[in-house]
């Protein structure tokens, strides 16, 4: 049969992936001996893979080959297994391909075994996926945010920033958000409970930061000029978790903060921190994330585009600010 895929025809320019990817039908190939194939019934959306889009060497992995398939996590059920441990049927999560079937090495590709009772499944790409583990790892971790402490966290409306805010909610801390335009921070707001949101489309952005005050735990998934207005806004002591760097994605740019010297001025500590770090502590942190989950405690609002065809529509949206929560491509049936 004919396989449909996203191929990456060039390297794109900004947030124009039309000219840059295109979708294409070949056969499947024969299975590998330990691999699986998964038909695809959603697809992850997430910022930090527009890096891989790029020809840069020093990320955190190689750039994604042009002329092959584009990458990122898939979730649904294997069609076809010579892999021990994957059976037909099997309800599955991988690195995979932007296609109607994703063929994948078991084990390089991180596949995992998904307990089929979550009611829905899409929140294994949201809480219970690395959008969760990495909320959690990044606030009480790496941000090692403590019981009544104030907790900033930037891109606070995307899928990862929204499970922050409540974790550290839920971790008794006093939760900020930053986001952009009113209808995004009155979800924070009002839907989430946090303490305040700051509208970094709204103007005057440093003026708004200082009547929220100081923080003890920045959260970042921007970098960029935004991480100059907070350093200048941290309480001595704090923790900043680099999560993302949004600002220089699309645009080619690197986070160079000219606030720099706030480093040792306010004795903070800055450090990056990447969920394939800490993949072997998944299974612990799914535990604790789908307690809350369950509980109704940890929420996760879903901006789903329906249709292989209009996956570049729905990847836009993380770079254009068009989202509330997690970004997903739902497959047809």
């Amino acid at each position: 049969m004919d396989n449909r895929f996203w191929r990456i025809a060039r390297r794109p320019e900004g947030t124009d992936f039309a000219a840059a990817l295109e979708l294409e039908a070949a056969p499947l190939a024969p299975l590998a001996e330990g691999a699986i194939r998964i038909r695809n019934t959603h697809l992850s959306m997430d910022a930090g893979t527009r890096m891989w889009l790029t020809d840069r060497e020093d990320g955190y992995q190689p750039p994604l080959p042009v002329g092959g398939a584009m990458t990122g996590l898939v979730l649904g059920e294997v069609v076809e297994s010579r892999a021990i441990g994957f059976s037909v049927g099997d309800l599955v999560r991988a690195f995979g391909q932007w296609a109607d079937v994703s063929t994948v090495d078991a084990a390089m590709s991180g596949a995992v075994l998904l307990d089929p009772a979550v009611a829905d499944r899409r929140a294994w790409f949201g809480p219970l996926g690395m959008n969760g583990w990495t909320a959690l790892w990044g606030i009480e971790r790496t941000g090692a945010a403590k019981a009544g402490e104030r907790v900033l966290v930037s891109a606070a409306a995307g899928a990862t920033g929204i499970l922050a805010v409540q974790i550290a909610k839920l971790l008794g801390c006093e939760a900020w958000g930053i986001a952009g335009g009113a209808a995004k921070c009155a979800y924070l707001k009002d839907n989430l409970g946090i303490a305040g949101a700051v509208d970094y489309k709204a103007g005057d952005l440093a003026a708004q930061l200082d009547a929220a005050g100081a923080f003890d735990v920045y959260f970042d998934n921007v970098g960029g000029p935004l991480l100059d207005a907070v350093l200048t806004r941290m309480n001595h002591y704090g923790r900043i978790a680099v999560c993302g760097l949004l600002a220089d994605y699309a645009s080619g740019t690197r986070t160079a903060p000219k606030e720099f010297d706030q480093v040792l001025m306010r004795r903070l500590r800055v450090e990056g921190f990447f969920s394939p770090d800490f993949m072997h502590e998944g299974p612990a942190l799914t535990a604790r994330l789908r307690a809350w989950h369950e509980a109704g405690d940890l929420v996760m609002p879903y901006d789903v585009t329906q249709g292989l065809e209009n996956t570049l529509d729905a990847y836009a949206k993380l770079f254009t600010g068009g989202n509330i929560g997690k970004v997903i491509v739902e497959l047809d049936a």
